[in-house]
């Protein structure tokens, strides 16, 4: 029984990954869910507790995708397209890169920013690898800030007490290393195509045409919802509100303004809300959980229940939690490493699997679902990737962020006091 759980679960990563026909990947996550209750390999009381667990979150995801997309019909993306000049092309990309993956999302970097990163390196006629290359690796490492940067985040918050701003100190620390790790390891992987971009003289003509013919105005009203709905997530954590109500809060604010001026419809905030996507994650929460029941949750038990909440145990959480990732993707190693923590895990220890699971994916496509959709969007816009350079840039970046990402967050919770 456990070797057809764990086969029924690697069917659904295989058509999640390879999405045959573009099928979506709910298309096998649903009836092999379906099949493990109708067989007895989770029982139906399990499953819909499973639901429930992760309703919160799988509806709190839908929300933020809906606000990623109003955000773009606002213009807060074009404007973000805007500020991009040939100077400090790489430097300003990593910048809103890191901060729109806090703030809105690893989807919103994957889906809104990485075609605008690619036609504006195609305008200014510079190299799109290192700017798209970092866009694909902060859309992992760089949702590390807030429980609401990451699905992955989400669930694990709720295994903990810890609150949405404590959250936040707990691992700004480790955000900050591992940024300065992904932008001194991507411009040393790309310092061929940066120095070529520095080489060319800002001020020629081309660029003062392109200058010219953009005059984006600056999306306050959207900025503004967006800055309140991130404040609001702070102010409701401590008084026990779901984050989903602040999401929805915004998306109703947004939303109104964006249907009446007519830049939205119903039908594309429906879409926005990728219900099939939502409804994958439950399915493979179903999945997973019958997984874990059929022996995995034991053994990886095991594998880090005595590790402790020393630097090295923190380190070997974080190692296994990456590998795990690489191995299973990053959503259902989330899943099966909370069952293995048990139910009163440590919050440093979840911290710690969570910069594993976020550092890790980037060592290869099908370490996060969001890894494979950047490739996917890179070909729609013409550039296809190359899995040489992905694989050295993650060699280069992803085994020093994970060590001084650890490090950073048992460094803030036993010297800094957080």
């Amino acid at each position: 029984m456990t070797a057809l759980a764990i086969g029924l679960l690697v069917a659904v990563l295989v058509v999640a990954v390879a999405r045959p026909r573009g099928l979506p990947e709910a298309t096998a996550a649903i009836p092999a869910a379906a099949l493990v209750v109708g067989i007895g390999l989770l029982s139906a009381d399990d499953a819909l507790a499973e639901v429930a667990r992760l309703g919160p979150t799988v509806g709190f995801l839908a929300a933020v995708l809906v606000l990623s997309h109003l955000a773009d019909a606002e213009g807060v993306f074009t404007w973000a397209g805007s500020l991009l000049r040939r100077e400090g092309l790489f430097g300003r990309v990593f910048v809103i890169a890191a901060l729109t993956t806090a703030v809105l999302s690893l989807d919103a970097t994957v889906v809104l920013l990485t075609p605008v990163v690619v036609r504006a390196a195609k305008r200014l006629r510079v190299a799109a690898a290192p700017a798209a290359y970092a866009c694909a690796h902060l859309a992992n490492s760089a949702s590390l800030l807030l429980p609401v940067s990451n699905l992955t985040n989400l669930l694990a918050v709720g295994a903990t007490d810890l609150s949405f701003l404590r959250f936040a100190a707990l691992m700004a620390l480790p955000w900050l290393a591992v940024l300065l790790v992904e932008y001194v390891g991507l411009r040393w992987v790309f310092r061929r195509d940066l120095r070529t971009e520095e080489a060319l003289a800002p001020d020629n003509a081309a660029e003062h045409a392109d200058r010219g013919s953009e005059t984006v105005g600056v999306p306050t009203f959207a900025l503004v919802v967006l800055a309140l709905t991130l404040v609001g997530f702070g102010v409701a954590s401590p008084l026990g509100v779901e984050p989903v109500w602040v999401a929805v809060g915004g998306v109703i604010v947004l939303g109104a303004r964006s249907l009446l001026a007519g830049r939205t419809s119903a039908a594309r905030l429906v879409g926005a809300a990728s219900p099939l996507f939502c409804l994958f994650v439950l399915a493979l929460g179903i999945v997973v959980a019958a997984v874990g029941q059929q022996g995995l949750s034991g053994l990886l038990g095991g594998l880090v229940g005595g590790l402790g909440t020393g630097l090295g145990g923190l380190l070997a959480i974080a190692g296994i939690a990456a590998v795990l990732a690489n191995v299973v993707n990053n959503l259902p190693a989330t899943l099966l490493l909370l069952a293995a923590l048990g139910p009163t895990p440590a919050p440093v220890v979840v911290l710690a699997m969570l910069i594993g699971v976020g550092v890790g994916p980037n060592l290869t496509y099908v370490g996060s679902l969001a890894t494979l959709l950047w490739r996917r969007v890179m070909l729609a816009e013409g550039v296809e990737p190359s899995l040489g350079r992905f694989t050295v840039a993650g060699l280069v970046t992803t085994p020093a962020g994970l060590v001084l990402g650890v490090c950073a967050l048992w460094a803030g919770e036993h010297f800094v006091g957080l």
